[in-house]
């Protein structure tokens, strides 16, 4: 399971309806406001599908938008193997509260400052694993287990040495060896969103309910088209199945491999 910050760009000046529900983020699209919303995302031997929507408002916690999209998986009855969540997720009060729920999870984390923290751990040209403790006053700590890969650049772009990254594990069935292209996988998301926004209804309306609702169609409609290319336009064999797209098309072949659907109950 993914879970993911959607966010799409809103331009001019919030009324009293709107302030609730502008998200502010880094700059993008040249503005720091934003409708956002969260989605959780299945991916299980290769099919990938999103499963539920929640629109975000400014005052809502990362531990709130988790828990609402998380009990939304009780009516569908999957269990979660692995969670997968990006790094703006990377907090004191997520991982405390995932490891409260038991729930395996991976998640980078953010290595901020020039010194201490995190960055005391990217060191060395071998992968390796550890411990950390993160703290943010007195009684308001957590420790976690903490995977440093090392990757070398080998000239990619241009660059040469060691590229570190940093990731928060808990219970998650991996290794250090494969956590890297592991949690690659998760970028598969993004295709969904490219595909969404092909479909998504636009307007000027500034209704945030009726935004959010644009978007949950939008969400629907690419689910319909996943299903439909998977099981009626395609043929079982020996290997991966063969997905004839140009017959159906919604978007590149590319993008059509990254996403298949989880079963039939998932519609």
């Amino acid at each position: 399971m993914a879970i993911d910050l959607n966010l799409i760009p809103y331009y001019g000046k919030a009324d009293e309806h709107e302030k609730p529900y502008i998200y502010r983020s880094q700059a993008k699209s040249g503005t720091c406001s934003f409708y956002a919303d969260a989605t959780l995302y299945v991916l299980t031997k290769g099919k990938r599908i999103t499963l539920a929507v929640r629109g975000v408002r400014w005052l809502d916690t990362n531990v709130a938008i988790i828990t609402y999209l998380l009990s939304e998986l009780n009516t569908l009855k999957i269990e979660i193997k692995t969670l997968y969540l990006n790094r703006g997720f990377f907090s004191i009060p997520v991982i405390r509260w995932l490891q409260a729920l038991d729930i395996p999870f991976i998640m980078p984390a953010i290595r901020r400052g020039k010194r201490g923290g995190i960055n005391q751990f990217l060191k060395g040209k071998c992968s390796y694993k550890t411990t950390y403790i993160m703290s943010k006053g007195k009684d308001n700590d957590v420790t976690f287990d903490l995977w440093i890969v090392c990757k070398y650049k080998k000239g990619k772009k241009g660059k040469y040495g060691v590229e570190y990254f940093a990731y928060v594990i808990y219970k998650a069935k991996t290794n250090l060896a494969s956590i890297h292209q592991d949690y690659r996988r998760r970028f598969g998301i993004e295709s969904s969103y490219r595909l969404k926004n092909l479909c998504r209804i636009r307007t000027n309306n500034k209704k945030p309910a009726l935004r959010l609702l644009f978007v949950g169609i939008s969400f629907i409609l690419v689910n319909i088209w996943v299903y439909l290319l998977w099981f009626k336009i395609s043929r079982k064999r020996r290997g991966r199945r063969l997905i004839y797209c140009q017959m159906f098309s919604h978007c590149t072949g590319s993008d059509v491999l990254l996403i298949v659907p989880l079963a039939t109950k998932a519609f």
